[in-house]
């Protein structure tokens, strides 16, 4: 059956030219982020459970994670949390398939503290964390749609999106965050998981605010404290330039005053041990930003089931078309995807496949249209690749 896939021409100032872009990430220690990552990881360790006891994947959803604040009083030199954080573990597992009984919540519970283990590694998960778990079970006609022997049908009516390529200051938020953390981290510990990057590009003029959660074990003093930061803004503008040849401005925790010393300090490294609470979807889109100078969705990726929740899969489908086509199709400026399901109706056959392009000058577009085509089909014949790759974590979700 041949697929409704509509791309056109869209004319519209691209992105790296027009006057103001805004691009956020949260770093994987914000509140919103472990919620997403605490998530993905349970779903992710419920399929190979259900791999292993049953040879498929069963339905479950695991998107609805919550984390509230606790209460710490950090100091240069260390500092204790005082109040737990609590994290609820909340969503739907199949328990029982063909007579087998499956422990979904000693599982779900088991990948979470494993996963706060390699994240947040400051935190403490026998005094500093309460973890809770409430896996509901679904209803029959969901489970059942994980049993039939064809194409999975989608679960709900929904839409996907995507864009590619990144722009410079896209490229300067995503990796700032991730370079802060797994580079200057190394040398410099006392820098914490919860670290927002937050740009603006104003014509050629690139504003970086920062925002760093400090752990105060490896701080001397507030003299110190300076110095590390300084340091981190030297190393944030020499990063920049591997984007860019805009002018950068790089500022950290310009919240802090130093006369009082009131400063971004912790004690774990995230800011949920004081204040913040934390839920899944509020925060990175699965292309790991917040771009409100492109089209999104606000759909939850992490922790819904793999297998037809088109919510997870055609938002990671989109982005994936979007860079094959920017890879494979030349002379393109922007690709915006967006593909839309129809409840019922299996999840090659969208409702439609759309692809906006905007083609550099003096392109033609007919030969890029039918490149792009080629591209999005070639991905809806193998849609169910993205759940291979979700489940061996090959696709990040936040």
């Amino acid at each position: 059956m041949a697929r409704n896939i509509k791309v056109e021409e869209l004319f519209q100032t691209p992105i790296e030219k027009q006057r103001i872009e805004l691009v956020e990430r949260k770093g994987i220690g914000h509140p919103d982020s472990i919620s997403d990552g605490l998530a993905e990881a349970v779903s992710r360790a419920l399929c190979r459970e259900y791999i292993n006891k049953c040879g498929t994947v069963l339905h479950h959803n695991t998107d609805e994670t919550q984390i509230v604040a606790g209460r710490s009083s950090p100091r240069f030199g260390g500092g204790e949390v005082l109040q737990p954080i609590y994290i609820l573990l909340v969503g739907r597992a199949t328990k029982e398939f063909e007579g087998v009984e499956l422990a979904t919540e000693s599982v779900a519970l088991q990948a979470a503290r494993k996963y706060l283990k390699n994240t947040i590694v400051n935190m403490d998960l026998e005094r500093d964390v309460i973890m809770d778990c409430k896996l509901g079970t679904g209803s029959s006609d969901l489970r059942d749609v994980f049993q039939r022997d064809r194409v999975p049908v989608a679960n709900d009516t929904s839409f996907g999106v995507g864009h590619a390529p990144f722009s410079e200051l896209e490229n300067i938020v995503y990796n700032t965050e991730r370079q802060l953390l797994t580079d200057l981290k190394s040398r410099m510990p006392a820098i914490g998981e919860d670290t927002k990057v937050m740009g603006l590009r104003d014509g050629d003029d690139i504003t970086l605010t920062i925002c760093s959660g400090m752990i105060g074990r490896y701080i001397d003093d507030l003299d110190s404290y300076i110095n590390m930061t300084q340091e981190m803004k030297t190393y944030v503008e020499e990063l920049a330039t591997r984007y860019t040849e805009r002018n950068v401005k790089v500022f950290i925790n310009t919240g802090d005053n130093l006369k009082t010393k009131c400063i971004f300090l912790t004690v774990t490294g995230t800011s949920a041990e004081m204040g913040d609470d934390g839920s899944v979807g509020r925060g990175n889109r699965c292309n790991g930003l917040i771009t409100p100078n492109r089209p999104m969705s606000m759909e939850a990726t992490s922790g819904k089931n793999p297998i037809n929740h088109i919510g997870k899969i055609y938002n990671l489908l989109s982005n994936q078309m979007a860079q094959d086509i920017v890879k494979q199709v030349p002379d393109i400026q922007d690709v915006y995807i967006r593909l839309l399901s129809q409840i019922g109706k299996p999840i090659d056959q969208p409702l439609v496949a759309s692809a906006q392009i905007i083609p550099k000058e003096g392109t033609s577009f007919d030969k890029i249209k039918a490149e792009a085509e080629a591209v999005m089909d070639d991905w809806l014949s193998n849609v169910t690749k993205i759940t291979e790759m979700v489940i061996k974590g090959e696709l990040s979700t936040f």
